[in-house]
């Protein structure tokens, strides 16, 4: 083989070969988009002064965990509560509140086989023949956020009284509405107590196990208040005032 074929047999092969790609400069990373703020909370126009509860429209719950299989959930029926109310100062704020023990309600099935409620109402558990009432009092108020609050207090229950933290919001309200004469305002609150604080040890778990009813209670309550009355704008001949 001559050096012409050999130098055409190598310029054939190259010409064959695949052709390498230029290097490609890495892609810019599209940059991350930029958080959004959360929307601040409308400011809302309702008076400051006394409010009282609005039984029809509270709820007020506590749950215990049961074996560890379910929270068990019942609730009280009747509750007072006057509440002194500053939108634009909550540390100002101050609510005394009484449960009315008796108004227990399990939703237990079978009344006639197992009177839950009364056996719950009975010494060994809130003795309410005793203490009727199950009180709560602030101490104090510590805004955490626009509209949310810790409401430092007392509670009171089979004459011990212990204290307690609330985790409040304030849910909003109105100073007035044609159908209603007086302002509105709504809240909900978390808390939670033992009840061994209180003298209720029956069933308490032993250490390591969940065989029995916890010894944390969670309360949780929904609220509104009824505050006071609504200065509607003076309507003036022709149509309400501007």
């Amino acid at each position: 083989m001559n050096r012409l074929l050999v130098l055409g047999l190598f310029a054939a092969l190259a010409g064959c070969a695949p052709k390498q790609e230029a290097a490609k400069e890495p892609a810019t990373q599209a940059a991350a988009p930029a958080p959004v703020p959360a929307p601040a909370e409308e400011p809302v126009d309702v008076p400051a002064g006394a409010y009282t509860i609005d039984q029809s429209h509270t709820s007020v719950l506590f749950r215990v965990d049961h074996l560890g299989f379910s929270n068990y959930t019942a609730r009280f029926k009747k509750a007072t509560a006057q509440l002194q109310f500053d939108p634009n100062n909550l540390a100002a704020s101050s609510v005394t509140v009484a449960v009315d023990a008796k108004s227990l309600e399990t939703d237990y099935p079978d009344v006639a086989k197992v009177d839950f409620n009364a056996e719950l109402l009975g010494e060994g558990w809130l003795n309410a023949a005793k203490f009727p009432e199950i009180t709560f009092r602030s101490v104090s108020v510590e805004p955490t956020g626009a509209r949310t609050m810790r409401i430092n207090g007392e509670l009171t229950l089979r004459g011990v009284t212990k204290p307690m933290v609330l985790e409040a919001k304030f849910n909003g309200g109105y100073a007035g509405h044609p159908m209603d004469p007086n302002a509105r305002i709504g809240f909900s609150a978390t808390g939670v107590l033992n009840r061994s604080d209180f003298g209720i040890t029956y069933g308490i778990p032993s250490p390591g196990s969940k065989f029995g009813v916890s010894d944390a209670v969670n309360v949780i309550i929904e609220t509104e208040f009824s505050g006071p009355p609504w200065n509607k704008p003076a309507e003036t001949e022709g149509g309400p005032a501007q």
